[in-house]
């Protein structure tokens, strides 16, 4: 099935008002297990770099609820918000200046194109790679465009059955996906040739995970495409 659509509708939805659309990032915090383990990272970063004005880029920010969480917890940050989009940053560059959010800039960009020499600390780009088949130009634009000493952080679908296929010739539940997932030992070559010196990756979900990505995205998902 076609994922965007649904999301898009989605947003809209949620978005009308300022209040539901916090709600809607609320939501997603809760239900998306994918979260918890990004926001965790973050948090750990940010105390490591307590005090700074870090320079930021979400890769692929989509509906913003990273951007958001970025910008209220790290004031001091400034974060760069872009996607290919132009409907999505559209929106949230909308809500974010009725919200007073005055630290995220937001723009239109495709990752095999978006270089910004040795500009960010701190790269995000979360349920973005699975989506590009130029995966290593990107990879690599990332790394060029990131300060040495600077951080990339990834959460993508793996191996294990991120996005739901599990047999050769399978499709996949969600259309837009060119790839099921990686397996660590491909995403860290990849990295490594991409011009990234020290490189960790690590199976974040499990059994559990996986049965609640069914029930609270796949079904739900699924059930919302119909219409």
């Amino acid at each position: 099935m076609q994922y965007e659509p649904v999301k898009q509708r989605l947003g809209k939805l949620f978005g009308r008002y300022l209040f539901t659309r916090r709600v809607f990032y609320r939501l997603l915090d809760i239900l998306l297990l994918r979260t918890w383990h990004v926001h965790r990272e973050l948090r750990r970063y940010g105390c490591a770099n307590r005090g700074k004005a870090l320079r930021v880029l979400d890769a692929g920010s989509g509906l913003g609820q990273y951007s958001w969480y970025l910008a209220r917890r790290f004031p001091s940050w400034d974060i760069t918000a872009t996607d290919i989009n132009e409907e999505a940053i559209s929106d949230s560059q909308d809500f974010f200046r009725r919200s007073g959010v005055t630290n995220v800039s937001f723009r239109t960009g495709d990752l095999a194109e978006f270089v910004e020499p040795g500009t960010y600390d701190l790269v995000l780009s979360v349920d973005v790679m699975e989506h590009i088949e130029e995966d290593t130009r990107v990879f690599q634009n990332l790394c060029r465009s990131m300060k040495p000493g600077g951080m990339l952080l990834i959460s993508t679908p793996s191996d294990q059955g991120g996005s739901d296929v599990h047999g050769t010739g399978e499709q996949s539940f969600i259309e837009e996906h060119v790839r099921d997932g990686y397996n660590r030992d491909e995403i860290e070559k990849k990295l490594k040739d991409a011009g990234f010196h020290y490189v960790e990756s690590k199976y974040t979900y499990g059994k559990p995970g996986s049965v609640a990505w069914r029930i609270s995205m796949k079904y739900p998902i699924t059930w919302l495409g119909r219409f």
